[in-house]
């Protein structure tokens, strides 16, 4: 998702786009709804973009591609997205997201030095450590009790991040270390949620995408938790604009990291977002609770800070509104959501 709005974004924009991707994405999650293939047939419709599918895994297929192409700015959204399918599969998770990353990397490095790199990284690099600050518990959601937010210096270190959290911090470092070692310009931006249309989400991954689907669908939903699970989100628009603002900026220091996100003032509980959109789409779907799952943050917010003061940059849609555009979008496209015929809820 994020990726295709970048194409997007940067096409209208009269730059010559080409995507890379594998299409495995629907695969990963075991459906049979294709969805980045929808992504990438809508992504076919727009001039200036150039599609080439290929896997960020075949080190000498991406050294091809990036020498005939090269690029001038590299937007690496390429991974495997799912905890739980790196629970189950860590050594395909290892390899789509620290191999794949080294690959593009190394590819960009023999194809143009003086290249930019972007690679988007997660808040799940932080691990369980987060679990272990302390909290403050509200009717419907809970806080920190003594932060605001996470900053780019809190620890990765010593503690469970689950195979996923361990994969895309061996990307996120990576960067870092080519922008040292090789003089490559990159930042880093650990991601807490972001959404937008064009979302095909899961219970594992994109779970704004998730709900909002569920409740066009009018299926249940599963809460593993108590619901009052807090994160901050940000619409993909938003996220673009932070990108953009990096490319357009020289930097003193290369192998920038940005906790990017909506901050503290874009949070949303899950038992909020119940609420948000029963209001919105004026029906109730059951809710069903399940215990919590391992190494899940109870909180996370992002502390902008960092990004809005050297980026000179903020979000500007609130979830609210964001909310609206994402259900908007799944109404209008009602036949990709339509519950199958049979199908179990």
């Amino acid at each position: 998702m994020i990726g295709s709005h970048c194409a997007e974004h940067f096409a209208k924009k009269k730059n010559k786009v080409i995507v890379i991707d594998n299409l495995l994405r629907s695969a990963i999650f075991g459906s049979k709804d294709k969805s980045v293939e929808y992504n990438w047939q809508y992504l076919s419709k727009l001039p200036h973009i150039k599609l080439i599918k290929k896997d960020v895994r075949d080190r000498a297929e991406m050294l091809r591609v990036f020498v005939k192409e090269k690029p001038d700015v590299v937007i690496h959204t390429a991974g495997q997205p799912g905890v739980k399918y790196s629970l189950e599969n860590p050594f395909e998770d290892y390899e789509i997201n620290a191999t794949g990353t080294i690959n593009v990397l190394e590819a960009l490095r023999k194809a143009n030095k003086r290249g930019k790199f972007i690679y988007t990284s997660t808040n799940k690099v932080y691990g369980n450590n987060v679990n272990a600050l302390a909290l403050k518990s509200q009717p419907k959601r809970y806080l920190f009790k003594h932060i605001k937010g996470i900053n780019e210096r809190f620890s990765i270190d010593l503690t469970g991040h689950t195979p996923y959290g361990v994969s895309k911090l061996t990307g996120d470092l990576y960067a870092q270390d080519y922008a040292q070692i090789f003089d490559i310009k990159s930042a880093i931006f650990r991601m807490s949620c972001i959404y937008g249309t064009r979302q095909f989400g899961f219970e594992d991954q994109g779970w704004l995408a998730w709900f909002v689907i569920r409740f066009f669908q009018g299926n249940p939903v599963t809460i593993y938790g108590d619901g009052k699970q807090v994160r901050d989100i940000l619409w993909v628009g938003d996220l673009i604009k932070a990108f953009e603002a990096f490319l357009s900026r020289d930097f003193r220091y290369k192998g920038e990291v940005f906790n990017i996100g909506g901050g503290g003032g874009n949070t949303i509980s899950l038992l909020e977002l119940i609420e948000i959109l029963e209001r919105l789409t004026g029906r109730q779907v059951p809710v069903h609770f399940g215990p919590w799952r391992k190494f899940d943050q109870k909180v996370y917010i992002s502390d902008i800070t960092k990004a809005k003061k050297l980026l000179k940059w903020q979000p500007m849609v609130s979830p609210h509104e964001g909310l609206q555009r994402l259900y908007a979008w799944v109404s209008q496209n009602g036949h990709l959501f339509k519950k199958k015929t049979g199908e179990k809820t």
